[in-house]
């Protein structure tokens, strides 16, 4: 055993408790140093249960020692290990890109209040993720929502309130439909343990509260997720927020909440009846082929590049959706192996326009000009972050959909194959944009070449060679998606 019996609660108590200590510091290097130390061990304990997970079954842990369903149980298995590790890892990178761009975009006076805020955001999403308990769940995602809102305000365009207000408000009314569904389901079995609440509603499919309670929690986690159509809140949020929180949260936020999706599906309310006795499939494709289609369609007409990352993001949540929809081991496998190649791109991309945003202090196309040769180390990532949203081979990207297609060809349905591929035409539009300006198009009089400091390069470089990396040698996260998928369906 590597993991100690304590590490799924210190996953969330040690940036919950240094949260505050980041305020008492107050000191801009002092509090970095602090969140940087507290995300790196989340990080840590966070592949040291995957490890475990993968070699020794399920982990258990009954928080103050009042076993479930009477306490509050933290499960680690193989699905919530492989995000654990995405939060975690794309936390600890974010933390070393977060020191100087910090320092330029929200400044070293208000720079602890950041730290402070971060760590609380990512103990809410560590704990999402761990938590076995229904209503515990709904406690955390409040916990990194209400962060969430305060960092995205920190942007320096005052377009962030309005973005941070529009995204408290979907959040709200997204958190209020998953604690309605909540209370419906307590209040037709008894427990809030999620493995407690799969026994007690076997046979009580048929009611009426459990059947509402099934849509009010799909509408409140779709609210939550950015699922098309409800994806308002993201393009706002993203284009508007500081750079490091846009690329943690774009990494991470959305994917935490696709995971309470399947969790949700598969191991509350099962396979049989999420799938068989709910239309949910059809719906769920039907969504996922519009958000492929419709967003990345509004991507190619941006001109903030934040902004056409947005549309993206929602796109890429749709192929994500899509694997799920086919309620499969090798379309839950594609999505939930989507769902991290997709934080490693985006996360990446995301960093690469912070590097731009440090340098010439816009997001607007036109004003890449000649990137390419003025900040080649930037322009590059960018060009590779591009090329594996498009899925070009030896990307993580192509990892994705083509696992995607594997999924649609297996349950005969090649006309979905050729919409994935479709679709991904659609990605080499808008990025085909931006690497024209960069490369193409002359640079503006008196433009010098003034690459990014290494603080802010090395960041971004580890997410770009990661998805790289992982578009080759697929073992680690193809075998850890294909356990998350057995384990889900329970298939294995």
């Amino acid at each position: 055993m590597i993991a100690s019996v304590h590490f799924p609660v210190l996953q969330i108590v040690l940036p919950l408790l240094l949260a505050p200590v980041c305020v008492l510091l107050r000191g801009a290097r002092l509090a970095w140093f602090t969140a940087l130390t507290a995300s790196w061990a989340a990080f840590g304990i966070a592949v040291a249960l995957l490890l475990d997970v993968l070699a020794g079954g399920p982990i258990s842990y009954a928080v103050g020692g009042w076993n479930a369903p009477w306490g509050i149980e933290l499960r680690v298995d193989a699905a919530n290990a492989f995000v654990l590790t995405i939060v975690a890892g794309i936390g600890a990178v974010v933390m070393i890109f977060a020191r100087e761009s910090v320092e330029h975009e929200i400044g070293n006076a208000r720079a602890y209040l950041f730290y402070a805020t971060y760590l609380l955001c990512l103990a809410g999403l560590l704990g999402v993720t761990i938590t076995g308990d229904a209503f515990n769940l709904f406690v955390f995602l409040e916990i990194s929502s209400l962060s969430s809102y305060v960092l995205i305000s920190l942007g320096k365009d005052r377009r962030a309130l309005y973005a941070a207000y529009q995204y408290l408000i979907l959040g709200t009314i997204g958190a209020t439909f998953y604690l309605i569904g909540v209370g419906l389901l307590y209040q037709v079995t008894g427990t809030l343990n999620m493995l407690d609440l799969a026994q007690r509603l076997e046979g009580q499919e048929g009611l009426r509260g459990v059947r509402v309670a099934f849509a009010f929690l799909t509408v409140g986690i779709s609210l939550k997720l950015a699922l098309f159509p409800l994806h308002f809140w993201l393009p706002n949020a993203y284009a508007y927020a500081p750079s490091a929180v846009t690329g943690f949260m774009a990494a991470t936020a959305t994917k935490v909440s696709i995971y309470v999706l399947l969790r949700v599906f598969f191991t509350i309310f099962g396979v049989e009846f999420s799938f068989g006795q709910m239309p949910l499939g059809e719906i769920l494709m039907f969504l996922a082929v519009a958000a492929m289609f419709a967003a990345s369609t509004v991507a190619i007409f941006q001109n903030n590049i934040k902004r056409m990352l947005a549309y993206s993001s929602v796109a890429q949540i749709g192929y994500i959706v899509l694997g799920i929809g086919m309620a499969s081991v090798t379309g839950v496998q594609a999505g939930v192996l989507h769902l991290f190649n997709h934080a490693l791109i985006k996360g990446g991309l995301f960093l690469a326009m912070g590097c731009i945003v440090y340098r010439i202090g816009s997001t607007h196309i036109d004003d890449l000009a000649g990137l390419g040769k003025r900040m080649p180390w930037t322009a590059a990532a960018f060009v590779a972050g591009g090329l594996g949203l498009i899925g070009i081979p030896l990307t993580a990207g192509f990892i994705s959909k083509w696992y995607l297609v594997l999924a649609a060809l297996e349950k005969g349905w090649w006309w979905i194959a050729v919409l994935i591929l479709l679709s991904s035409l659609l990605a080499v539009v808008y990025v085909w944009k931006v690497v024209e300006q960069m490369y193409l198009k002359p640079a503006g009089e008196g433009a010098g070449r003034t690459e990014a400091p290494l603080g802010l390069l090395v960041p971004t470089w580890i997410l770009i060679i990661a998805s790289i990396w992982f578009g080759i040698d697929t073992r680690l996260s193809a075998g850890a998606a294909l356990e998350a998928a057995k384990t889900l369906l329970g298939a294995g």
